[in-house]
């Protein structure tokens, strides 16, 4: 066997031996999916805050009315709800379109890291909304979610962390323009959920 045949029959191992430690059914379409949920829930919680014949123009306030953010919190209640049923039920038929199992020890590792960020950045949203900082409340959310799916990249696809990393700093900027908030929601929870599942089903659902 020649020092060329040797390197990539290393290769190949390494590959399989990474694979095998991380959990690859997290469906690239699932993401695409999810991002429009978001991208429509936006839509209808800036109709909601602004009306129809709202224009664009800078904002530099930001929602106080407690009706209007219960609207909200309702709109992200089933965004969410959408999301987790779409993300679970994908990667389901993921793993068994691969004989594999969704219930393992990897996956078991990636819902914990996840979890307590997850969690957290939950409550933590709760107590602002109850407390009538509204306009901490999507920077937050980015925030936590950000620091979940660099939690989340140890166990699964890498690009997982640069989601992460961008939706902590898309958090960072809500904190700076709050009356942008359901912008930069809209960015971090929509496109770029959008583009980072083009990108998996790319690299490696193809």
């Amino acid at each position: 066997m020649s020092q060329q045949d040797l390197i990539k029959e290393i290769g190949q191992i390494r590959s399989l031996m990474e694979r095998s430690s991380k959990f690859m059914s997290i469906s690239g379409l699932s993401g695409i999916l999810i991002g429009s949920y978001a991208l429509i829930g936006a839509f209808f919680g800036y109709i909601t805050v602004y009306g129809y014949r709202s224009n664009f123009r800078y904002r530099d306030n930001y929602i106080t009315d407690s009706g209007i953010i219960a609207k909200l919190v309702l709109i992200a209640g089933l965004v969410l709800l959408l999301s987790v049923l779409t993300g679970f039920l994908m990667a389901k038929y993921k793993a068994k379109k691969n004989n594999q199992t969704i219930w393992n020890a990897t996956s078991k590792g990636l819902l914990t890291a996840t979890a307590i960020p997850l969690l957290t950045g939950g409550l933590f949203s709760m107590v602002l909304i109850y407390k009538g900082e509204y306009g901490l409340v999507a920077s937050s959310l980015l925030i936590f979610y950000g620091l979940a799916l660099c939690a989340a990249s140890t166990f699964t696809f890498k690009e997982a962390r640069w989601l992460g990393l961008m939706d902590i700093v898309l958090g960072l900027l809500a904190l700076c323009f709050p009356g942008y908030g359901l912008w930069f929601w809209a960015i971090g929870f929509g496109l770029l959920h959008i583009i980072y599942g083009i990108i998996v089903h790319q690299r490696y659902e193809k």
